[in-house]
């Protein structure tokens, strides 16, 4: 396989921040080419919020500058979307309208454009014109109420749920389907992507609850959320963690039996004050080791056991080094695509692009 899956794909990113820069790195991973719109004056936020974010996620990208307040911009970005497929915004709903580049504008100068716009929470609705950021969403959407442990607050997670999984990668799913069938079609359509609705569309597990038992688990109390002493987090001699997830019968029965504690695989296993008995055993037996001598002991077991790593020491796993998923940027670790395509070799991108580095390259083909 010779050339990238996305190679002849171009998409003007107008989008800024994580979610759509985001998006966009996955499909330049792919192949795509991907042109960069930016204000003239400091352009994407993240330039200066976020260096080090920003040379992340705008690996492998073309900057240019257009202001579309401008009639001269406006008519700049209609005559690129005349050679594009796609288009991304994140703007809030409306914004590009006003300007003169919203969807009813630009198909008019490419029937088959795709046009995608992420939005906190879509493109109608009573809260379409709010503004928001990752943990609103996941409130809302009822993400943020299961994540903690049990009896204590909501708790924020370092991964950005809503704006990576909830925006960002539902938008390159409906982006994608846009471009092939506008391939089959030769008409492109409105992708609208709301973050709320990707994050909400997460919850399957605490919905399969809901379903279940009329009510979804608590903070801290589900199945899969430490309720149970066989799933779950436990401290090790050295102060490190080890995450346990022997939930099937037979990960139990062999994880007791390579411990030499065969005897716990008989004791009460259930959520609550039932199961505190062998939770108490389990945590004291987590203490008799490091979280390295664990991580040996389960090695070859089937089990599903595993330490809990520092960021620092992922990029070092073997398995990750393996899956060759690191990679040096600027001089720093970078991520290569996690879609391995068997056959192909992981795309190797440019370095982030100055603010409008491309302007005169890509403006004279307009000419």
């Amino acid at each position: 396989m010779n050339n990238p899956l996305l190679s002849g794909i171009r998409v003007l990113d107008l989008s800024r921040l994580l979610p759509g820069p985001f998006c966009t790195l996955y499909l330049a991973q792919l192949g795509a080419e991907i042109i960069k719109i930016e204000e003239p004056n400091g352009g994407d936020y993240t330039r200066t919020l976020s260096p080090e974010m920003f040379a992340l996620v705008n690996r492998g990208k073309q900057s240019v500058t257009l202001d579309l307040r401008r009639p001269e911009g406006a008519q700049i970005l209609k005559q690129l979307v005349k050679h594009a497929d796609v288009v991304l915004e994140q703007f809030r709903p409306g914004v590009m309208d006003k300007m003169g580049c919203g969807y009813e504008d630009l198909k008019k100068e490419n029937p088959k454009i795709v046009y995608a716009a992420i939005t906190g929470y879509g493109q109608t609705g009573p809260y379409r014109d709010r503004a928001g950021h990752d943990m609103n969403y996941c409130g809302y959407a009822g993400a943020l109420d299961q994540i903690g442990a049990a009896g204590g607050p909501p708790v924020l997670a370092n991964t950005q749920i809503a704006d990576l999984a909830g925006g960002a990668l539902t938008c390159a799913v409906g982006i994608l389907a846009a471009v092939i069938g506008a391939q089959k079609t030769g008409q492109g359509c409105f992708v609208d992507v709301g973050m709320m609705d990707g994050t909400l569309a997460l919850q399957v597990v605490a919905l399969g609850a809901l379903r279940t038992t009329g009510v979804t688990d608590k903070r801290g109390e589900g199945m899969l959320t430490g309720a149970l002493p066989n799933y779950s987090l436990y401290e090790c001699a050295d102060g490190k963690w080890f995450a346990l997830g022997a939930l099937e019968h037979k990960f139990w029965m062999g994880f007791c039996a390579a411990t030499g504690r065969p005897e716990l695989a008989k004791k009460p296993m259930a959520p609550g004050p039932a199961g505190e008995p062998l939770r108490v055993e389990v945590r004291a037996l987590f203490k008799s080791r490091t979280r390295d001598e664990w991580e040996k002991l389960v090695a070859h077991l089937d089990t599903c056991g595993g330490g809990i790593y520092t960021l620092e020491e992922a990029l070092h796993n073997e398995q990750v080094l393996a899956r060759g998923m690191v990679e040096s940027a600027g001089g720093k670790p970078a991520f290569t695509c996690p879609v391995k395509i068997v056959g192909q070799k992981d795309l190797r991108l440019s370095d982030a692009p100055k603010l409008g580095a491309d302007n005169e390259v890509v403006f004279a083909k307009l000419k």
